[in-house]
C-alpha cells in the first residue's frame, strides 16, 4: 500500500479556530496540514484527519509524548501517529526560540 494521505498537525500562534488547514495534493498523495494554538486542539484535527480518511498523522514537536498519546488515544490507534523530534545538537537553538 502506498501513502497517498497523511496529516501534519503543529501549532502556531494566531492560528484559526478549529485548525488553520494547508492541503497539498501532488496527485499521487493529499498532505493535510493543521496548525493549531496549542496542544489541546490537536485532539480534534487528529480525528477529522482521521474521518477524511488519512492513513497517518504526524505532530510537530510542540506536542511532545503526553499529548501524543493523549491523540493516539482519542482516535483509538485508528492511524499510526508519529512525532518530530529534535536531538542533542539541536537543543539550544530550540530552546532560544520558544523561551
Amino acid at each position: 500500500m502506498a501513502l497517498t494521505h497523511w496529516g501534519f498537525i503543529y501549532t502556531a500562534a494566531g492560528s484559526a479556530a478549529g485548525g488553520e488547514v494547508n492541503v497539498v495534493d501532488t496527485g499521487a498523495c493529499r498532505s493535510v496540514f493543521v496548525g493549531v494554538t496549542k496542544p489541546e486542539e490537536g485532539v480534534e484535527a487528529a480525528r477529522k484527519l482521521v474521518a477524511d480518511g488519512v492513513q497517518l498523522i504526524e505532530l510537530c514537536g510542540g506536542f511532545g509524548p503526553v499529548w501524543a498519546g493523549r491523540i493516539i488515544d482519542a482516535i483509538d490507534g485508528a492511524v499510526p501517529v508519529g512525532t518530530v523530534g529534535y536531538g542533542p545538537e539541536a537543543v539550544d537553538q530550540v530552546h532560544a526560540i520558544f523561551s
